[in-house]
């Protein structure tokens, strides 16, 4: 019999003080919770059916599902041991639910006091259970176990079904073994794709765990034989005890091999069989995840790598979206806002740029005082209106690693967990934050903010379980795995499930098979393995930068559409406000005139689009283009000197006052030729325009005009003067081009040869320094001459 304990409940110490902060959190934190999941130790998202005083006979009496009721006591002390034990188990059998299911009601509540009375319940915890199409009077059939142990707790639920005396319940498959007379004419009465048979010994429980895990699957079925079963077993060459071998109509077999042979690996390598699906969703089709419209362009992509745009696409959803539904953040909001976005300054290993901005926000948002901020102002800082150098968070979304087969299929949520999962591990590396400081931001995150308020609910249940006993960063990393896979676990077979990608317990067998291990015949896990596997998996070195837009782009982008303030200038520091600013005086003077930005035309890597993926294959890490891992990451390394900006041509010549500016000579000198071949094309034409002209034989004749000589001009020149022709622009002043056009035709040729590239400026230095140094030259002359006769003077002397 269940043992029991009467525990008196504990009070605090210090009772909390009440203020009207407080009592706003606690109405935020009942808002959080679902419909339903006040239920004592339980919540809907444990996988339970939470029992009331009016649900009870609907569930318990004339169903088609065998029941088994926890009745227990929130107050009670080994209740509340007991409980994660029972959540776990749960999970385990969620497959079974057509069959068998789990419940739970609280007799400490009063209102249900009356019912667990009813069935006779004296002591907590007790578990019994309910036959299908069990009738009023039944009260249950009390479990004689010891609740101690997830195996047998799940091994007596098989026990309990087993005992049918009278129709067995039409969700639950025939779990006896199977002969050979059966087997051989199966595809006589069944028309399923798939006929697994698991060869086992008649102690164990491999196989009616394995049937009831696909229960839920469509187009296969799975049969126990056991060994004593001679035919079969000679037929198929049996040799071990467990295995498992598919069998089809036209008579031959094969083995299922596998790295371990029990349950666990049974189960998921059958779900996963070309053809078997879930009941109730039609198979996934190619053509689904290749739509032919431009909302939505399939990427191909390495299922076993992380893609760094999905984490700029979760920031950029998460920070411009999602915050921008709360006009004003205060309280425990912006705290909680504060302690995201510090995190994402610390550890988020992102790209040169994206990496600027965020520690711009993080100092932003540190030295705001103010109880309230805007979000406003908080996205003129994520669009870094302040012109910060070098930091830009790039905007849209760019779904690669987390895109879905449809457009409302993983994507956000993805990014999200992988976000969460990369800067745990990047935390460990760095060693820079404590275990507490990362999980309570991605907490808070969620709860102020996410998006779908049931999803919060549930990781907040979750956080409040066990996330302050988390004391390192290694298993910081573990209990956000752990948790990852029970939330995998709670929404398998849901419509929000992608078919393409299957909500499976994750790393897979075939993506770590280290990971997975056998203790007394059930599945575990290999903690040292899977931390192992994380730390790879996530590493900053293993991010691929795939269909990113370059940083060079982003930045001209963002400055193009911000606006530098003057008074900013000496403060920043920053050299890009006092250029802007002295182009556009240029400008206005009619002397600078600015070339057009030349488009990028450098593209995106990756596959051709209507490539077909294959769902179910895993590429190897080692092979492949895309993953070679570079010592460090790219984002890490020295990036390069971002391309100097495009100098302004200089047509006028008049002398302006000297700047510190560094002018290119060489730039200098080709737009000098560019300037005179414009110069003596619009002398050319306006001297056109000015002769008369006759009329003769119905034909426009230009009189008085002299036909230009083809050596006039360099091939270089006259296409220059063909492209300023078509776009129809001309620099400078009209008058002074004209007089240095005709001084340069009075010149001698000599003469044009020596100034070729240069303006009179520099011809007007060069015959002032000749002119000085021609001076020196004769005060030299003029000072050894004067010495010479000096010395001569005293030579003369007796």
């Amino acid at each position: 019999m269940a043992r029991f304990r009467r525990c008196a409940s504990r009070r605090s110490a210090s009772p909390p003080r009440s203020s009207p902060q407080v009592l706003v959190l606690a109405l935020s934190a009942c808002a959080l919770l679902p419909w339903g999941a006040q239920a004592g130790l339980y919540t809907q998202s444990d996988q339970v059916v939470l029992l009331t005083t009016s649900t009870v006979d609907s569930v318990l009496f004339n169903s088609s599902v065998a029941v088994v009721v926890e009745f227990y006591a929130s107050w009670c002390g080994h209740c509340v041991s007991f409980a994660p034990l029972w959540k776990s188990l749960a999970r385990d059998t969620r497959e079974w639910k057509p069959a068998v299911d789990l419940a739970v009601i609280d007799c400490a509540d009063s209102e249900n006091w009356e019912v667990c009375t009813r069935f006779g319940v004296r002591g907590y915890p007790t578990l019994k259970f309910f036959h299908a199409y069990s009738s009023k009077e039944s009260t249950g059939v009390l479990f004689q176990v010891p609740m101690r142990n997830l195996t047998t707790l799940r091994r007596h639920i098989i026990n309990m079904v087993e005992t049918y005396k009278d129709s067995w319940p039409p969700a639950c498959p025939p779990l006896e073994p199977a002969s050979q007379v059966e087997i051989d004419k199966f595809f006589e009465t069944n028309s399923v794709e798939h006929l697994a048979l698991v060869f086992e010994k008649a102690d164990s429980y491999v196989g009616r765990e394995v049937i009831l895990d696909l229960l839920q699957f469509e187009n296969i079925a799975v049969r126990r034989v056991l060994d004593t079963e001679e035919g079969l077993v000679s037929r198929f060459g049996v040799t071990d005890f467990p295995s498992c071998y598919l069998y089809y109509p036209d008579g031959h077999f094969t083995r299922l091999r596998l790295q371990m042979e029990g349950r666990t690996f049974f189960s998921y390598a059958l779900q996963r069989l070309p053809g078997v699906v879930r009941s109730g969703k039609p198979p996934p089709l190619a053509s689904d995840i290749s739509p032919n419209n431009t909302e939505m362009q399939w990427k191909q992509f390495n299922r076993t790598r992380v893609y760094m745009a999905d984490l700029e696409s979760a920031l950029h959803y998460s920070l411009r979206l999602e915050l921008a539904a709360h006009p004003t953040i205060s309280g425990g909001a912006l705290t909680a806002l504060k302690r995201y976005i510090s995190i994402l300054a610390k550890h988020f290993p992102g790209r040169r740029v994206v990496r600027n901005l965020l520690q711009a926000a993080d100092t932003w948002l540190q030295s705001q005082e103010d109880p309230e901020i805007s979000y406003k102002s908080l996205l003129a800082v994520l669009d870094n209106k302040a012109g910060t150098p070098e930091a830009v968070l790039p905007k849209g979304l760019q779904w690669v690693g987390c895109q879905g087969s449809k457009p409302h299929f993983r994507r956000y949520p993805c990014s999200m967990w992988t976000l969460f999962h990369v800067i745990t591990v990047e935390a460990l590396n760095s060693s820079i934050s404590d275990a507490q400081d990362i999980l309570q931001a991605f907490r808070g995150y969620v709860y102020y903010y996410f998006g779908c308020r049931e999803c919060a609910a549930h990781f907040e249940h979750m956080a409040k379980e066990s996330m302050n006993l988390v004391k390192k960063l290694s298993d910081a990393i573990l209990w956000l795995w752990s948790r990852h896979n029970r939330v995998n676990n709670r929404l398998a077979g849901a419509l929000s499930e992608d078919p393409h990608f299957p909500k499976v317990q994750w790393p897979p067998p075939e993506l770590c098979p280290k990971c997975h291990s056998l203790e007394l015949g059930d599945h575990a896990w290999n903690y040292r393995e899977v931390l192992s596997f994380l730390q790879e998996y996530y590493s900053a070195n293993r991010i691929l930068l795939d269909y990113l837009e370059p940083e060079t782009e982003l930045l001209r982008r963002q400055r193009g559409h911000q606006v530098i303030p003057k008074e900013n200038e000496e403060v920043t520091g920053d050299h890009t406000a006092r250029a802007a600013r002295d182009v556009h005086e240029d400008l206005e003077e009619g002397q600078v005139q600015e070339e057009p930005p030349q488009e990028d035309q450098e593209e995106h890597p990756g596959m051709e689009d209507n490539q077909e993926l294959d769902a179910d294959q895993f590429a190897d890490p080692g092979e492949g283009g895309n993953d070679v891992t570079p010592d460090l990451p790219p984002w890490k390394k020295a990036a390069p000197e971002e391309a100097a900006a495009r100098r302004p041509s200089i047509v006028g010549l008049r002398p302006r006052e000297p700047r510190e500016d560094i002018v290119d000579l060489d730039s200098f000198v080709n737009q000098h030729y560019k300037a005179k071949a414009l110069r003596a094309a619009l002398i050319s034409q306006r001297a056109r325009k000015a002769l008369p002209r006759q009329h003769e034989g119905g034909e426009l004749q230009d009189v008085g005009l002299q036909p230009m000589e083809p050596d006039q001009f360099s091939w270089g020149e006259k296409q220059r003067l063909q492209k300023r022709a078509l776009t129809g622009k001309y620099t400078g002043l009209e008058e002074e081009e004209e007089l240095d056009v005709r001084s340069q035709s009075i010149r001698g040729p000599w003469m044009s040869v020596l100034s070729l590239g240069f303006s009179r400026l520099d011809v007007s230095l060069c015959m002032l320094l000749y002119m000085l140094s021609s001076l020196c030259l004769l005060a030299m002359y003029h000072y050894f001459q004067l010495r010479v006769r000096h010395r001569r003077g005293k030579v003369a002397l007796p």
